[in-house]
């Protein structure tokens, strides 16, 4: 697999793309969720044939790429000061912190009480809050990703190869080419009905690796209300 990179102008904008060459007779062009432009490519295509593939294209392009940005996770600004709110699992609870010499967060009446050696220092609040989200995402993700692959006819066949949780900076997960289902750690922040979203999303990559008509067509079967759960995403995490 050759990976090349190419550039065209479109309406004052840059539209940049990669290129993927492959054993295959056709170009096909894809934007990823995070809106990047891939072209699979024949071995023998030229560079110049490919570019001007995407330039008859670009007007597609540019539609895929801003129906996508809209909804790019954008993180708003936290200081981890009493007062403020976080959001877990869709619902909003007020940052209390207490000194105390057992540091962690626990969730108490409508509030998220972190305990802190530390209590004026920012810093270790933060990192004390980001520790307990990360436990938290890696129970709630394995559990649901058990759930929704319930929702295929031959579960194990869409079985991701692994389950990876980091931060993700513009989008709320991926599948690889190898099957390793990467979620946004931010997730965890969304409600159970958003996050099956996402999971059953990239699931639906494992037999469709691109969002060609196919894609959408089984997205559709294995989850009808899907873009009411996006939409909530979008919402609530906006």
């Amino acid at each position: 697999m050759i990976r090349e990179r190419g550039r065209i102008g479109y309406g004052g904008h840059a539209i940049e793309f990669a290129v993927v060459r492959r054993k295959r007779a056709t170009l096909e062009i894809a934007v990823e969720p995070d809106a990047t432009v891939v072209v699979a490519a024949p071995i023998g295509a030229s560079l110049e044939a490919i570019a001007e593939k995407v330039r008859k294209r670009a007007s597609w392009v540019r539609q895929q790429q801003h129906f996508f940005l809209q909804f790019v996770p954008r993180t708003p600004p936290r200081r981890y000061v009493s007062g403020e709110t976080h959001l877990y699992l869709g619902r909003q609870y007020r940052l209390k912190v207490i000194s105390g010499d057992r540091p962690g967060v626990k969730l108490l009446r409508g509030f998220m009480l972190v305990e802190s050696p530390s209590p004026k220092r920012t810093d270790v609040t933060r990192d004390l809050v980001n520790a307990w989200y990360r436990a938290r995402s890696h129970k709630w993700f394995a559990e649901r990703l058990d759930a929704n692959l319930l929702r295929f006819a031959n579960p194990e066949r869409v079985r991701p190869s692994g389950l990876i949780i980091r931060h993700l900076r513009q989008r709320w997960g991926s599948m690889s080419p190898a099957h390793r289902m990467v979620l946004n750690q931010r997730l965890i922040q969304a409600p159970i009905y958003s996050i099956d979203y996402v999971i059953t999303h990239e699931l639906c990559h494992v037999t469709e690796p691109s969002h060609r008509p196919a894609f959408f067509r089984l997205l559709d079967r294995v989850l009808p209300d899907w873009q009411s759960r996006k939409r909530r995403l979008e919402e609530i995490m906006s």
